[in-house]
């Protein structure tokens, strides 16, 4: 787990080729954290059911005992206010993650963005932004939308 602002710096460095598989996992975990706090932020409201949908994903996507979720979660909150920009994070993503992989963190994304029980403009804006940087096709990222609006018990829409 990152546990210091030394390691944080190196995490968002850009890895190495000597890069222990330890540090790039750290990274790729930073990355996906940091856009799920992006897309919490992006409506007017923080809900708690959008942060709890986070440590959920997290928890599940990474298999990280209750105190490393936490630890990344709040480390991703901290690096996404002060990230100038997206694509640092999605660009590490197309690097250390296969098309399959990314299409599962977008349908995270969703889950995020539907935890509140509502879609708002913002949020929608940056999903499609995502999307795109991701470059998910559109089919797999509708399809990965319509998962997450069932899975949130919306229904078609």
């Amino acid at each position: 787990m990152l546990r210091t602002l030394k390691e944080l710096f190196n995490a968002l460095a850009e890895p190495s080729a000597a890069a222990l598989p330890e540090q790039r996992e750290h990274r790729l975990q930073l990355a996906t954290a940091v856009l799920m706090v992006e897309v919490m932020r992006a409506d007017a409201k923080a809900s708690e059911s959008e942060r709890q949908a986070i440590l959920d994903a997290l928890r599940e996507r990474f298999a990280l005992a209750p105190d490393e979720v936490d630890g990344l979660y709040e480390l991703a909150r901290s690096t996404s206010h002060d990230a100038p920009d997206l694509h640092s994070f999605t660009s590490r993503l197309n690097k250390g993650y296969s098309a399959e992989e990314k299409v599962r963190i977008v349908e995270y994304l969703w889950q995020i963005a539907y935890a509140d029980g509502h879609l708002s403009h913002h949020e929608n804006h940056l999903m499609l932004k995502l999307g795109d940087l991701l470059y998910i096709p559109r089919g797999d990222f509708v399809a990965a939308k319509q998962r997450a609006r069932a899975a949130a018990g919306l229904g078609a829409g």
